[in-house]
This record gives structure tokens, C-alpha cells and sequence, in this order.
């Protein structure tokens, strides 16, 4: 099966959290099954990308707010991921140092989602499977759909996975002029809330919901930040997949992150060596026990208040 990925991230070309964990390991496992996966993410100004070798494959542009912008599609030339990489640069609006956090996110990510299927358009062979990944691809299955554009795509399924269910990429409805044309009679599968919704489009547009983990499913019809009665809608389309990781990234006999590396055999001294050192860097007590917690700590008003009201 030929697969292409749509994400924001992608590990070890850029990441922020999980998702660039699993976009960059995924791929990689699909392709040691048999099957023909890629990625197809924006491009950043990373230190991989700055240290690795790229070619143009394609050229073309898109139409933002009535102008043109000139694309590439880059393509990583050595193949040391494991997997094709595609990346999209549009200049001056995504090779920027950061992923997220301007104030023209919504213009950077309906782009790069516009970019990518324009270069797929081309290709003579066209993928079996569209798998996107949050919020920042999640109007691809309805520009697949729905997009007089794209009707040439429109049979090939789309799969949405939820990484993080509480960013669901908003923006006003007079922007609804950026993406490309479509009967205004679907305009139900994008808004949500009053507003352009990408997660809630991507979930109500997609063949196929999944989840990094059915607890995380469950969690999310509750607990989504506005989300919950669509999820629970669509429950029947929608799976929880527990997440792996990739062993030959998160291996103590290797990482170079760790102060000391470890093996099977030798993982009490190793662990012992790791945690004195961390005691010594922040000035903790060895003798006591060491607790480590990696999560994101952020607060959203919504998220709060559908909380504290499911309590009540």
C-alpha cells in the first residue's frame, strides 16, 4: 500500500512533542512491513534541515488572500529516515525557526495542506491511504472530499489520528476564502462552534478516526475542549491505537541525551550514575527518591470549564 502522511512535526527533522515522535517512526515501521510510506510536512529552519542534503521535485504555487506564492517541494536525497520526506517551502511564510506560535499560523498551515495536495495532483501513481495527523492537516480530508480541485483524490480514503484533542487549529469564518473551491453545501463539515474548526472538519470528513491510545478515546469524548458530542457521534469510525516507540531512538545503550548509557545488564549503575548526576546538577538529595514527570503543563479556559461543568 502506498501511504503518505500529512504532519506539522516529525522526528528528527522537527518536533515539539509526540506527534513528531510518531510521524518519524510510523512510516518508518509501515515501510519494514512492505508497504510504500512518506511524509509530506512544512519546512523549518532546523538543524536537520540546515545538515542534510535536499533536491527539488517539484515547483508550483498557491493562492493566499489573492496572491501567489511561489513553492517548493524538497525532497530528503540519502533516505536516512527510513522513508521518503517531502517538505514544503514556502518562503517568508513557513521556513521560519519555530513550528508554531505566530500569529499567521492559520495562513502557514492551510498553505503547506494546499501545497502538499497540489505536488500529490502530479504524481503518477497516487497513494492508496492520506494519513493525517492533528489539527494542522485536519482540512485535508475535506479538501480531498469536498474541494472541486482535488476531485480526482476524492476515492482515497483519509485517515485522522488525534494526537492532542485540546488544539483543534480555530479560525473566524471569514477566512473560509483560503481554501480552495467548494459548494457552500458542505460548509456544515467545516464549521464547528461558529467557527472554522480543522479537528472537528477532520473527524466529521475522515473514513477512519484514530486515537494514540484507546484510554485516550475515551478520555477525549469526555473531555475535549467542545468536541465531545462529535466524537461520540462519531464513535463508530474512530479507534484507539496504542502508540509504540521506537527502540532504535529511545535506547539507554545509545542516547546520547543520557549521562551515562546502559544496557540490560548493567542498568542499576547506569540508572544510579544518570540520577546522581541529576541530583547533583539541580542540588537534590541522592539518598531520596527521584521522580521524573514529562507532560505538558497548559491551562485552556474551554478545557477548564467543560471540566469543572462535567463535575458538577
Amino acid at each position: 500500500m502506498k501511504i503518505v502522511h500529512f504532519s506539522a512535526e516529525c522526528y528528527p527533522v522537527a518536533k515539539v512533542g509526540g506527534l513528531g515522535d510518531v510521524a518519524g517512526a510510523l512510516p518508518k515501521y509501515q515501510n519494514i512491513l512492505g508497504h510504500d510510506a512518506s511524509v509530506i510536512m512544512p519546512y523549518y529552519k532546523t538543524k536537520f534541515v540546515e545538515n542534510n542534503a535536499f533536491k527539488t521535485v517539484f515547483t508550483a504555487s498557491v493562492t493566499m488572500h489573492h496572491a501567489e506564492l511561489p513553492f517548493q517541494i524538497l525532497k530528503e536525497v540519502d533516505g536516512k529516515l527510513g522513508f521518503e520526506l517531502y517538505l514544503v517551502h514556502i518562503p517568508y511564510l513557513l521556513d521560519r525557526d519555530k513550528i508554531y506560535g505566530y500569529k499567521d499560523d492559520t495562513e502557514r498551515f492551510i498553505a503547506y495542506q494546499k501545497a502538499a495536495l497540489d505536488f500529490i495532483l502530479n504524481w503518477a501513481e497516487k497513494p492508496d491511504i492520506v494519513h493525517c495527523h492533528d489539527h494542522h492537516s485536519g482540512l485535508v480530508p475535506f479538501m480531498i472530499a469536498h474541494g472541486m480541485k482535488y476531485a480526482i483524490l476524492n476515492q482515497i480514503p483519509t485517515v485522522l489520528t488525534i494526537h492532542n484533542g485540546q488544539y483543534q487549529g480555530w479560525f473566524d469564518t471569514h477566512k473560509i476564502n483560503l481554501l480552495p473551491y467548494f459548494s457552500q453545501v458542505f460548509f456544515g463539515l467545516l464549521e464547528w462552534g461558529g467557527k472554522i474548526n480543522p479537528l472537528a472538519s477532520a473527524i466529521k470528513c475522515a473514513w477512519r478516526v484514530t486515537t494514540v491510545s484507546p484510554s485516550y478515546l475515551e478520555e477525549i469524548s469526555l473531555f475535549s475542549n467542545g468536541l465531545e458530542s462529535l466524537l461520540q457521534a462519531e464513535r463508530d469510525k474512530s479507534l484507539g491505537i496504542l502508540n509504540g516507540i521506537d527502540t532504535t531512538v529511545w535506547n539507554p545503550e545509545t542516547d546520547e541525551m543520557l549521562y551515562k548509557n546502559y544496557s540490560i545488564k548493567t542498568h542499576i549503575e547506569g540508572k544510579e550514575a544518570n540520577k546522581n548526576f541529576i541530583c547533583e546538577e539541580f542540588g537534590l538529595n541522592p539518598t531520596k527518591p527521584l521522580f521524573a514527570f514529562i507532560g505538558r503543563l497548559v491551562g485552556s479556559p474551554a478545557f477548564t470549564t467543560s471540566v469543572y461543568r462535567k463535575l458538577q
